[in-house]
């Protein structure tokens, strides 16, 4: 199989505002496998969990009486968002934050399993009440959903074991590097790193191959067709932490920022879904739902609205 699309950076600047949809996620490759499903925790975390009246009573009357928390996210990014080994619970990070959601709103919730880059328009739609899907708040986002911040990650470069090629994450100048499709990395990082790093210094640019999926990627990079992949540091770090033979995350992360959950713009639940938050950020459920996803270290304190 050949990359589906190839491209200079240069050219996909062009398609920088329309990169509405996909996080930079929200993880041979990241779909989830059977190891990787046996080995992870299934319970419910928000088990024993007290309701927030507080947050609750921010609820519009719609959400009380519907009485479910309908979410939306694609399970195929482990480790915060992907399918136990029954091939139908959500588990990760993603689940875990959703269900804590739902808890202190007194809800119930439901998860639906959507294509990434299908989300946000479905959210502007009025077809999920959410997403919690490792998204980064940018500007082209926040114009169309409300974001809300849950948590801190970054951006690496994954490269085979031993780095045959020797990738360096300051020194990618003229390399060819895979990004997936509507990602953050494809829309915002990669450009900007192309441009500071390498055109703005009259260096070749970098050499962006977009593939569908972070799996497609890293199947590719497994394979040796592809040199490089540029993702969340959460996932790449899974992948190379469940076949520590085949895959290496370069040091150090070439970027960090925080990331958030969406809903539909000005919707009255974004209040109550920001209380809610708030109010998990000061839980112990929030630092084991880190520390279990091998996430430790990257919670913050404020559920700050974009």
């Amino acid at each position: 199989m050949k990359p589906s699309r190839k491209i200079q950076f240069a050219a996909l600047a062009a398609i920088v505002a329309t990169g509405l949809a996909a996080c930079g996620s929200g993880n041979a490759d990241t779909a989830t496998s059977p190891q990787d499903a046996a080995s992870s925790p299934t319970d419910d975390i928000s088990v024993g969990v007290a309701v927030d009246e507080n947050a609750r009573a921010l609820l519009p009357q719609s959400a009380t009486d519907k009485g479910t928390l309908t979410v939306a996210m694609e399970l195929k990014y482990p480790p915060t968002t992907f399918l136990a080994e029954d091939g139908r619970t959500p588990i990760g990070l993603n689940p875990d934050v959703s269900r804590l959601i739902a808890k202190k709103l007194g809800l119930q919730l439901e998860i639906v399993d959507v294509g990434f880059d299908t989300i946000i328009p479905a959210l502007q739609g009025n077809r999920y009440d959410m997403t919690a899907s490792t998204m980064s708040a940018t500007p082209e986002r926040t114009a169309v959903v409300d974001m809300i911040d849950y948590l801190k990650v970054g951006s690496s470069v994954a490269v085979a074991k031993g780095n045959p090629d020797g990738y360096a994450v300051d020194n990618l100048c003229g390399k060819q590097v895979v990004v997936t499709k509507g990602s953050i990395q494809a829309t915002k990082r990669l450009p900007e790193l192309s441009k500071s790093q390498c055109e703005d210094q009259g260096k070749p640019a970098i050499e962006g191959i977009v593939l569908p999926s972070v799996q497609d990627a890293m199947t590719q990079l497994a394979s040796g067709r592809v040199k490089a992949v540029y993702y969340d540091t959460p996932s790449l770090g899974w992948a190379a932490t469940q076949q520590p033979n085949r895959f290496e995350v370069l040091s150090p992360q070439v970027n960090e920022s925080t990331v958030a959950v969406a809903l539909p713009k000005g919707g009255e639940l974004t209040p109550a879904v920001q209380a809610a938050l708030q109010s998990i950020m000061g839980s112990p459920e929030y630092e084991v739902a880190l520390g279990r996803w091998g996430l430790d270290g990257l919670g913050i304190t404020e559920a700050k609205l974009h």
